[in-house]
């Protein structure tokens, strides 16, 4: 579990295909902290620590991570945004994280605020999907490229969010550019509202 915090960015150094797996090879500053088998969010996506060589780790990517992700679109030398997994005890600064990205989205839009900067994103909706909480709501929470942000402004298939300077500087949104591919995380909270919602229709009124 995450909480949207990044902790730094990774590069990329090395991509190795093998049949529908891509494996990861990555530097970022924390590497001689890790250990084998743990899970680090990539871009908000969790993927398990399998080798360390150095100052580099090697994570594994899988088809169905692959096609819900912006992984299998990397090059050598991008920057991942990176965060190990909460501490039990520690603060929840962000939201709840679970690491399992949903689907991706295309950036449309970047505005300069005067310090700040709002993207825009747009997403494909599935109708059954969205019964089930894959939806954004206004000032509810939302992961892009793994971090923790505020929603502003949603439509059906877009929304909006604010990157302070600071996020902005120290994550991978300072490479996000019109047409970006981003990977989205919607809220788990809501996606279980939604779902016991749903539930509660099939059960039959005398039940209730």
């Amino acid at each position: 579990m995450f909480s949207g915090i990044v902790e730094s960015t990774a590069t990329v150094v090395a991509i190795e295909r093998e049949q529908d797996n891509l494996h990861f090879t990555l530097r970022c500053p924390f590497t001689n902290e890790l250990k084998i088998d743990q899970s680090i969010a990539h871009n908000g996506v969790c993927l398990t620590v399998v080798r360390i060589v150095d100052d580099t780790y090697t994570v594994t990517a899988m088809r169905e991570t692959l096609e819900r992700s912006n992984l299998g679109l990397l090059k050598v030398g991008d920057e991942v945004n990176v965060e190990r997994s909460m501490q039990m005890g520690g603060r929840l600064d962000g939201h709840i994280v679970q690491g399992h990205v949903d689907q991706t989205a295309r950036c449309i839009g970047i505005e300069d605020q005067e310090g700040s900067h709002e993207f825009t994103f747009e997403y494909d909706v599935n109708p059954e999907m969205v019964a089930r909480g894959y939806f954004t709501v206004d000032k509810g929470s939302v992961c892009v490229n793994g971090v923790s942000l505020t929603v502003c402004r949603p439509t059906k298939n877009t929304f909006a969010v604010c990157i302070i300077p600071y996020t902005f500087d120290n994550t991978n949104f300072h490479n996000i550019k019109v047409g970006t591919v981003v990977n989205i995380e919607f809220d788990i909270l809501g996606k279980y509202i939604a779902n016991y919602s749903q539930y509660l229709k099939t059960l039959p009124q005398s039940s209730l």
